[in-house]
């Protein structure tokens, strides 16, 4: 009795490339909220805050990204929601 190939032997593991953080190559100290045309990049077309692993931000630059962000939409510079 012949033993079975198995999947995993046979099938190539496929890592996806990893994204680098777009502060950290440009080396933007702080984000600043009035950076309307930065901030729209990372806003999806709903109005939502794209998360880390779509934009491909780290940690640090993610979390100072939202409260660009938010500021923005308090003082209308980003809107809420589409419309």
């Amino acid at each position: 009795m012949a033993s079975p190939k198995k999947r995993t032997a046979t099938k190539k593991e496929r890592r996806p490339k990893r994204k680098i953080c777009n502060f950290c190559a440009d080396k933007v100290s702080d984000i600043n909220y009035k950076d309307t045309t930065r901030l729209r990049k990372y806003v999806s077309e709903r109005g939502k805050i794209l998360p880390r692993r779509i934009s491909g931000n780290c940690a640090k630059h993610q979390r100072g990204l939202t409260v660009a962000v938010k500021r923005a939409r308090i003082i209308a510079l980003l809107p809420f929601v589409a419309e």
